[in-house]
C-alpha cells in the first residue's frame, strides 16, 4: 500500500473545497492508489498524471474537468512502496504555485 503526506497548503486547499469536490476527489485517488500499486509505473489515461512544467519532479493529477492536485514522489516509507507527497488541490489556478 502506498504511503502518503500532506503538505500544510495541500490541507488548507483541502479545507475550501466543496463537499461534492472532496469527494470526486476521493474517487480520483482510489484509481491513483490502483495504479500506484500495480507498479506498471503508468496511470490510466482518466486520471491525466503529467508533469508539471514550471516545478521538475512535481506531478499533476487532474479529474472532473478543472478538478486538479499536485504531488511529488518522497522516500519510500517502506521498502518497496511508493510514497507521495501532496501539494496543493483545486483548480488550474493551483498550477501558479504548485
Amino acid at each position: 500500500m502506498p504511503t502518503y503526506e500532506a503538505l500544510p497548503r495541500f490541507a488548507a486547499d483541502l479545507h475550501r473545497l466543496t463537499p461534492e469536490q472532496r469527494r470526486r476527489f476521493r474517487q480520483a485517488v482510489a484509481a491513483f492508489v490502483d495504479d500506484l500499486r500495480t507498479g506498471r509505473g503508468r496511470f490510466r489515461a482518466g486520471l491525466r498524471v503529467k508533469g508539471v512544467r514550471s516545478a521538475p519532479g512535481v506531478f499533476e493529477l487532474t479529474w472532473d474537468g478543472n478538478g486538479r492536485a499536485t504531488w511529488q514522489y518522497g522516500p519510500a516509507i517502506h521498502p518497496g512502496e511508493q510514497h507521495v507527497i501532496w501539494r496543493r488541490i483545486g483548480t488550474h489556478d493551483i498550477l501558479t504555485g504548485p
